[in-house]
């Protein structure tokens, strides 16, 4: 049975962790990583990565970042950042194996996981822009009234 008292929050606490974790990632990324973003871009395309999928991952990062903590469009952020995960769970899958310790893919499958939940529980307490807001979510507030 599901807290009906509770639930919001958690899924808040989810929306607040995901966001916060795409922050720590960019972080890694512009400022901490030896060789930066350009870095880390060359290594995409030396894989075989065309230019358009490093643009899709860096918005989907930024996107996951910004928009996730004040709960803007919650489930179509976590929608449109799921491929993202699926394809990193993959890179690693094939490159070092499944499991977290030799940096596999187990990391990136939770994180699909996680934005899956948060799809499907939605926007949770406090958010800022409901998903039910989004043109594409259905009827909007407008035709309720």
């Amino acid at each position: 049975m599901i807290d009906s008292r509770m639930a919001p929050y958690a899924t808040l606490l989810l929306r607040v962790t995901l966001g916060s974790l795409a922050i720590a990632h960019l972080y890694w990324k512009f400022f901490i990583r030896a060789d930066g973003l350009d870095g880390w871009w060359m290594n995409l395309n030396n894989n075989g990565y065309p230019d358009w999928v490093v643009w899709y991952v860096l918005s989907a990062e930024f996107a996951g970042a910004i928009l996730l903590i004040p709960g803007i469009f919650t489930r179509q952020v976590a929608l449109y950042c799921l491929p993202l995960m699926l394809a990193a769970a993959e890179y690693w899958l094939v490159r070092t194996g499944f499991f977290f310790t030799a940096a596999g893919a187990e990391l990136p499958l939770l994180w699909s996981v996680g934005l899956l939940v948060q799809a499907g529980l939605g926007d949770g307490a406090y958010a800022l822009v409901p998903s039910s807001q989004f043109p594409l979510m259905g009827r909007s507030r407008a035709a309720h009234a």
